[in-house]
């Protein structure tokens, strides 16, 4: 149960410190800290299908004006982490422009480091 809890509290802190604060910031080297190059990501925003690579995503979030530099409202939520030995999912929202994302993000340990290997994204806000 330990190590359940110390993969857990390693994990929430990665999505604090470098996927909530990469997205606010529009920082990708903070985002490539938690993303594994072969990261995958699909879902739906604003009733559209979502279906990118890692480099695509990293390419959007560079060249759009960060939710820190709008102004506007930003929020990152985690709901739920579960891990089992060398694999995890997180469950979290994302609040920012006119988007309620709801995301589950599967994670793997590689190397004693958690990366996130897969983002599954829906836009809730309708």
């Amino acid at each position: 149960m330990k190590t359940i809890q110390t993969d857990s509290a390693a994990i929430a802190y990665a999505l604090e410190e470098y996927y909530f604060k990469g997205i606010y910031e529009g920082d990708i080297n903070l985002l490539s800290k938690i993303f594994h190059p072969g990261t995958l990501l699909f879902g739906d925003v604003k009733g559209q299908p979502y279906a990118k690579t890692l480099d695509v995503y990293l390419d959007g979030v560079k060249n759009r004006q960060s939710p820190k530099d709008s102004g506007k409202p930003f929020k990152g939520t985690v709901l739920n982490i579960k891990a089992v030995n060398s694999i995890a999912i997180a469950e979290v929202t994302v609040k920012m422009y006119d988007f309620d994302y709801h995301e589950f993000l599967s994670f793997h340990r590689i190397d004693g480091k958690w990366f996130i290997v897969n983002k599954m994204i829906s836009d809730t806000n309708k």
